[in-house]
């Protein structure tokens, strides 16, 4: 893809390799996407190496731009503290995805960006309402547009099942943290 000047610059939050394969080909036509692998949250180290590798696999394929962020996962202890104990989908994850989006939203006006948005919203396992809500919140919060985008429609998870075969991408039988492996939640 030739990086067209006239577009948006869109700063999308990507969460793993999977999900990014759809929201890239939705979004790359009308706006100069840029990923961003930001996930403090993922457990273990080696599974977080694994999806970031994947991630620059599919930016790779897909000629898209990706900037990555130091793993850190004391800083997203602490800010779950407290909340350990949550089922799945509650107010942990909630915090999760707001220390996620918060982060991409701060990046991408501190780097020009037009847009920020995530792929969050493409898995049946998580409640795209309270994404695009955090998402909007945090737009006002830094001045900055949050596209609110829900991937998993128009088959969107479906479509990054069929490209993750395509490409040949591991997909994570959970959501990433500790919490949601020990719970074995979506095996």
């Amino acid at each position: 893809m030739t990086r067209n000047s006239n577009k948006p610059k869109l700063l999308l939050h990507i969460c793993c390799a999977p999900d990014s394969t759809t929201a890239f080909e939705r979004l790359q036509d009308s706006y100069e996407v840029h990923g961003f692998f930001y996930n403090p949250n993922i457990h273990p180290k080696e599974e977080y190496e694994l999806r970031l590798k994947e991630t620059k696999k599919v930016c790779s394929l897909m000629n898209l731009p990706l900037i990555d962020s130091i793993y850190d996962p004391d800083l997203w202890q602490n800010k779950i503290r407290g909340f350990e104990n949550e089922p799945e989908g509650q107010k942990r994850c909630t915090i999760c995805f707001k220390q996620r989006l918060d982060v991409t939203a701060k990046i991408a006006k501190d780097n020009n960006f037009n847009y920020f948005s995530t792929t969050l919203t493409i898995s049946p396992h998580k409640n795209s309402n309270i994404i695009i809500e955090i998402g909007t919140s945090l737009a006002e919060k830094h001045h900055i547009n949050f596209l609110k985008e829900d991937f998993k429609k128009k088959d969107g998870f479906l479509r990054s099942i069929n490209l993750s075969k395509e490409y040949n991408l591991y997909r994570q039988k959970y959501c990433g943290c500790i919490y949601s492996y020990k719970l074995n939640k979506f095996f």
